[in-house]
């Protein structure tokens, strides 16, 4: 009797500490905070992220470049899209299509990741071909423009007064509020037309800049292009209401101040758990969206 009651305490106390042992290797899998950079909206019914893609390679995955989808990178969590924030703006809605492409042939065909990353740059082909072929349409219907600012200061003196717009337009980007929005080569702008335009501007602050858009400077990062569209659809408003640009920039900055500090509480909760498996060869094939 002796015997067993001693068994029995023994299988105890082995299961006891074997779940102990289980449960902190679970306990011990990374946990990563910082991870999580600007937040972009939904997309296709994708959470869309910019991330810290310096961080990624050296803390989760040192191959990590440009993009990552839950279907390839088992790190990412479902429904969301990552964005490397090492990448400009010019390159950000590729980037987004690709990764988009890639999980679907991965997650409802069960695609290898070589095939399905394949087809997504033959994707990037086709658009980038498309925004240079909108883009040269695009100025080659504008009118001749001025290079210079709201308060009449043209920067290059040399410059006639008026100019054709040549090789600034990229890539479309959609409109807000009816007010297009467009990617340009930012170098292009200060090298031939206004050295001083930074970031972003629009057709109220610059002459340069037809009155219904808004330019994005390309160079900068796509961690960055929200607070700039947002700035700049206030700033635009606040002038062609009557406001001195001066007046109108400080309230502009107000609020991408508020979207920068609304994301920082966003993300200051947001953790990531690294699983043991990182990568995924070949996609699931579920069907699933």
């Amino acid at each position: 009797m002796k015997i067993n009651f001693v068994k029995k305490v023994l299988i105890i106390l082995f299961v006891s500490l074997f779940s102990i042992s289980c449960q902190r290797k679970e306990e011990e899998k990374p946990v990563l905070q910082n991870i999580y950079r600007t937040y972009m909206g939904e997309r296709n019914n994708f959470k869309v992220w910019v991330v810290d893609g310096a961080l990624i390679r050296e803390t989760i995955f040192n191959e990590f470049i440009y993009g990552g989808n839950d279907e390839r990178y088992i790190f990412v969590p479902e429904g969301e899209m990552w964005i490397d924030n090492s990448i400009s703006a010019e390159e950000y809605e590729t980037t987004l299509q690709h990764e988009i492409n890639e999980r679907n042939l991965m997650r409802k065909f069960g695609m290898t990741y070589f095939d399905a990353h394949d087809s997504s740059l033959s994707l990037e082909l086709q658009m980038r071909a498309i925004y240079k072929s909108e883009s040269e349409k695009h100025e080659s219907l504008l009118p001749l423009m001025m290079p210079i600012d709201f308060d009449s200061t043209q920067e290059i003196e040399s410059l006639p007064e008026k100019i054709k717009l040549k090789n600034i337009y990229r890539v479309p980007f959609g409109e807000r509020n009816g007010v297009k929005i467009w990617i340009v080569d930012g170098y292009a702008v200060r090298r031939d037309v206004y050295p001083d335009f930074g970031f972003s501007g629009n057709g109220y602050a610059y002459m340069f800049i037809p009155k219904d858009e808004i330019w994005i400077d390309g160079e900068i990062t796509c961690e960055e292009i929200e607070y700039s569209i947002s700035l700049e659809l206030k700033e635009r408003e606040l002038m062609s209401a009557g406001k001195y640009y001066d007046d109108a920039y400080l309230e502009a900055v107000k609020i991408s101040d508020a979207m920068r500090k609304s994301n920082r509480e966003m993300i200051r909760i947001k953790k990531l758990i690294v699983p043991s498996v990182l990568l995924r060869d070949t996609g699931s094939g579920t069907g699933r969206n």
